[in-house]
């Protein structure tokens, strides 16, 4: 009889450790014991209206609210473009939520607000130091970090290893440099698909759009140039962000660039055998595999390419948590189902099969183990720097893109499209 009660004592106590963020075990910062009176955490969360994003939420609630009786989350939700604007303007009618889930493009206009707090308010300076500093670097204003990432996704180099070996090429010695990448675009360039249609070398995105200069500033990065200095004034006169600007002069006139593309275009475009490389956040093939599910068979990712006397840093883009200081127990709850989220038995598997991102900790660098798209690229975070964070981020991307498109299809020489540029940026930064 003794057995049989020590058995079933045996799984019972295995029932309750088997229930993490997605069915993995769970995190060791949580607690199953009452701590106080209940708490609701209003979280501003954009992604549990999305199909692909739904269940991972979904599954953060239930688990964390189990092993945490006195703590409920609240999703306060809408479309991807209207949450920020929604919690902005929920919290000048005096209803402030308490955490909210968007990216560090955000930072500047949610502290323009007033409404976010500086995150070590919230998070103890032990759990914070085992962030990667760039990391955290990348999430600072004011020299006050501002957000805390979930993952990151730096631009890295995507390739297709069919088409490299199609063109006499080695797929596991990927170029390193912006001159071996033209190397080999000669040689890619000269390939058709199964259907005769010409097959385009080299992708870097041109078209207007917030993202497209996102990916600019990132090439900027790996020739070791700069748009802003620290104090978030234009730098511009520089050999690096020259050197990038003649790039794209360069791959549009050997017609390696799909001109004018958008990054779905190109993430369409590799998906179906007609992209040889582009450059693309890690998450791109999100974009890639329901186009061409085949794709997962063809896909390796590589380092940024180091152009002119640059060292190939690219640009860290991240989905991350965003901290409102509405009291000790809100915090306090805040930090739990934080210190929750960020681990690798509620992440890993998102990062190596879903999100296709890269791990914000030391104690995490493990995470993307799984992931073998991932592991060419698997140093890039630590390349990887931000930017300085400023209110006006989003018209100064759209205007890297009017000179990126100035300099290909509007066909002006590079130093009057930069003279264009510096006059049109220094009126949006001053403006």
């Amino acid at each position: 009889m003794k057995k049989i009660v020590s058995l079933l004592l045996t799984f019972a106590m295995l029932a309750l450790t088997v229930s993490g963020c997605g069915g993995s075990p769970a995190p060791s910062t949580s607690t199953t014991e009452s701590t106080g009176e209940p708490v609701t955490i209003k979280f501003a969360n954009y992604a549990v209206l999305e199909e692909g994003n739904r269940e991972f939420w979904e599954n953060v609630k239930t688990n964390f609210e189990k092993e945490n009786p006195d703590i409920t989350i609240e999703w306060v939700s809408a479309p991807f473009g209207e949450l920020l604007q929604q919690v902005i303007n929920m919290a000048g009618g005096g209803e402030r939520v308490d955490l909210i889930f968007g990216e560090l493009d955000w930072i500047p206009s949610l502290v323009d607000s007033g409404l976010i707090c500086p995150v070590s308010d919230v998070l103890t300076e032990e759990y914070l130091s085992d962030f990667y500093p760039n990391v955290l670097d990348a999430h600072t204003m004011d020299g006050e970090v501002y957000a805390v990432p979930m993952y990151v996704g730096p631009y890295i180099l995507y390739y297709n290893a069919d088409l490299f070996e199609q063109a006499g090429l080695d797929p596991n010695a990927p170029p390193t440099t912006y001159d071996e990448m033209l190397v080999a675009a000669e040689k890619l360039s000269q390939l058709t698909d199964s259907e005769g249609n010409p097959v385009y070398a080299f992708g870097q995105s041109t078209a207007s759009v917030a993202v497209t200069g996102a990916s600019l500033m990132s090439m900027v990065y790996n020739f070791g140039g700069q748009i802003l200095d620290e104090n978030g004034a234009l730098s511009i006169d520089n050999q690096g962000f020259k050197d990038a600007c003649n790039m794209l002069k360069t791959l549009h006139e050997k017609g390696y660039n799909p001109p004018n593309a958008k990054l779905k275009d190109l993430r369409n475009l590799f998906a179906l055998g007609r992209l040889a490389m582009y450059y693309d956040q890690s998450w791109g093939f999100a974009g890639i595999e329901p186009i061409n599910p085949d794709s997962v068979n063809f896909t390796m990712t590589a380092m940024p390419l180091a152009g002119g006397e640059g060292t190939g840093e690219s640009l860290i883009q991240s989905h991350c948590l965003m901290t409102v200081d509405n009291g000790d127990a809100k915090n306090e709850a805040v930090r739990k189902l934080i210190e929750y989220i960020i681990t690798n038995d509620c992440l890993s598997d998102r990062m190596s099969n879903e999100t296709l991102a890269f791990p914000v900790k030391e104690e995490m660098a493990d995470a993307i183990e799984g992931s073998a798209i991932l592991q060419g690229a698997k140093d890039a975070v630590t390349a990887a720097k931000g930017y300085t964070l400023i209110p006006q981020t989003s018209d100064l991307y759209l205007e890297l893109c009017t000179l990126a498109q100035n300099i290909t299809i509007g066909g002006q020489d590079v130093d009057s499209a930069i003279q264009n540029f510096k006059t049109n940026a220094e009126a949006i930064l001053n403006g």
